[in-house]
């Protein structure tokens, strides 16, 4: 080894050994003869001496930042006075008796140190000195710790890690697949999963019983702060279960994880809401309970009244949210609130609570049992305040959703940082207008509930499905659902979306053959593994916990990847590019 020691492992017990460390070059200061440097590697910072011994101080002195250097020397203690306590290094300093230049560096174009804000494009393209900062390699080493525990939790309760296929047939699963052409086969493809669905079934259908993987999956969708074009996902299937063993099994392994990666204690059981209480209260099935306010439905309250004066419709709606601690809505924020609604199609107005009365623009146009009705629901107080919007209720739910969330966002600074919830009873399908069809929520192998098989003919939308998601603050971290198990009813589910015979043959034949051989009831859940340490190192980015991600753009900048090809090498897979027309 070129080394006897890390740079964060020395301390006052260590004084009086000889060592070797290496590293980066962190910082030089020079104090009237007497050089320092900071010597940092992954493990730390070791403060280390140069005195004034001509021969290695002209070496030291003429090293940069960032330059890879080897030194032998002596530990000391620090000076008293001189000590730093926000390294572990700090009470011990390293007298350097020989030094080595092993690399040399170029100027970086940002400061390594410090952790300085950079602009993200040059972060990326120098993703190999953005990892050297200490924050980037304090989240990938959550990531990795965070990882070895899902595996050892997973391990201890019997479940097998399994491979699947990373070159594999394209299917339906709610995004655009990533093709892969076939040199072997000239026109046909291989799809990259967008998840192992069918072979984490099909591992069923084998008797595996329990799997699980922490595996790479690829969607060619739209990108945003909390998606990217390859992700990673904690993907896990179990035979013989209903939907409270997955529960119990994932607030176990979130509370262990947590506890021994963190620090911190989950409390479990953690709280369930349906699909339809979400959306009701919060808005959004991926409410973040950490926020303390309700939407309530006004709806038969004030309806009739407010569309007397406001133009309703058949769907039509009212919501409110009370803020018990107002004095942050000047009028000038009501306006812009005001004016927010109205970019939705919506109008939104509110109530005050003062020392005598309530003031409010409604004032006149609501009456009198209506103003009594609101003081008797809501607890009006000095600087209380409550929020009316109304219109068509889809909008009108999406809006309140976001406006609670937006306003909430300074509520929840103060709060526990970690809130988990479950959402379980989704509708099974939703209806596609622009495509006059059904479409499966989660994916077509989500089984309805059994008591509403009856209705999957006559009214589709009114059947619910066995899947549940796991929501963190704010963020679906994991989705799943019992499978369907039965040929029959698969098939079904098929027919619903408006798959035909030869479409299901060509794209599930093989899944639908090997439901004919005993396929045990099962189901299972895929976490985002990415998204979950994202919100872990208490990031607003996925990109700041993977070592090597892509812009918005689905842009590698570091390697200027996706890239043209030779000819040559289309011309093997039997490809040719379409020329686009000149604008």
């Amino acid at each position: 080894m070129l080394r006897t020691h890390t740079c964060g492992e020395l301390r006052k017990e260590d004084a009086g050994k000889e060592v070797q460390l290496t590293g980066w070059v962190s910082r030089l200061r020079d104090h009237g003869g007497i050089l320092f440097i900071d010597l940092r590697d992954r493990w730390g910072i070791t403060q280390l001496v140069v005195d004034n011994k001509e021969e290695i101080y002209n070496r030291a002195s003429r090293i940069r930042p960032e330059y890879v250097v080897k030194v032998k020397g002596v530990v000391k203690e620090r000076p008293e006075g001189l000590v730093n306590p926000r390294i572990s290094t700090g009470e011990v300093e390293v007298a350097v008796e020989d030094l080595e230049v092993l690399s040399t560096s170029e100027l970086p174009p940002f400061e390594i140190e410090g952790n300085k804000e950079t602009d993200e494009s040059i972060r990326l393209r120098y993703r190999y000195l953005d990892l050297r900062r200490d924050k980037m390699q304090k989240n990938l080493i959550l990531r990795h710790r965070v990882a070895q525990l899902i595996r050892r939790f997973l391990s201890e309760r019997e479940f097998l890690e399994v491979e699947t296929p990373f070159l594999t047939k394209s299917t339906p699963e709610g995004a655009r697949d990533f093709l892969v052409p076939s040199r072997l086969n000239p026109g046909h493809f291989y799809a990259l999963p967008q998840s192992p669905q069918l072979f984490k079934q099909i591992l069923m259908i084998s008797g595996l019983d329990r799997y699980f993987q922490i595996v790479k999956c690829f969607r060619d969708e739209d990108l945003r702060a909390d998606r990217q074009p390859e992700f990673t996902q904690v993907d896990i299937e179990m035979s013989f279960i209903e939907p409270e063993d997955i529960i119990q099994l994932i607030e176990g392994m979130m509370g262990y994880v947590f506890k021994e990666s963190l620090g911190v204690a989950i409390e479990t059981p953690f709280p369930r809401l349906s699909y339809d209480e979400a959306m009701e209260k919060y808005g959004t099935d991926k409410p973040d309970l950490r926020i303390p306010w309700e939407i309530d439905d006004l709806t038969e309250l004030l309806g009739r009244e407010i569309t007397s004066f406001s133009r309703g419709g058949n769907n039509f709606a009212v919501k409110g949210l009370f803020f018990p601690s107002g004095e942050e809505f000047s009028r000038k924020k009501l306006d812009v609130l005001s004016q927010k609604a109205k970019e939705s199609s919506l109008s939104l107005s509110w109530v005050k609570g003062g020392s005598s009365a309530l003031s409010s623009p409604l004032r006149g146009k609501l009456s009198e049992e209506s103003w009594q009705a609101i003081e008797e629901k809501y607890p009006f107080g000095e600087n209380t305040l409550l929020l009316l919007a109304w219109g068509e209720k889809t909008d009108l739910v999406n809006f309140m959703g976001g406006l609670r969330f937006e306003l909430g966002e300074e509520e929840i600074k103060n709060k526990k940082p970690f809130q988990f919830c479950w959402i379980t009873d989704f509708p099974l399908v939703e209806w596609n207008e622009e495509e006059k069809r059904w479409d499966s929520v989660h994916h077509p192998f989500t089984s309805p509930r059994e008591e509403d098989l009856e209705l999957l003919d006559s009214h589709p939308e009114r059947v619910k499905s066995k899947a549940y998601d796991l929501v963190l603050n704010g963020y679906e971290v994991g989705g799943g659902s019992i499978r369907i198990h039965r040929m029959d009813l698969q098939r079904r589910i098929f027919t619903l979306l408006n798959l035909k015979e030869e479409e299901i043959e060509q794209k599930f034949g093989f899944f639908i053959e090997a439901l004919q051989y005993g396929c045990p009831p099962h189901g299972g859940i895929a976490l985002g593994f990415d998204r979950l340490v994202m919100l872990m190192n208490g990031e607003n980015s996925i990109r700041e916990v993977i070592a090597f991600p892509k812009t918005q753009k689905g842009v590698c900048l570091l390697t200027g990847a996706p890239a043209p090809v030779e000819e040559k090498q289309l011309e093997i897979l039997g490809i040719s590019l379409q020329k686009q027309e000149e604008r």
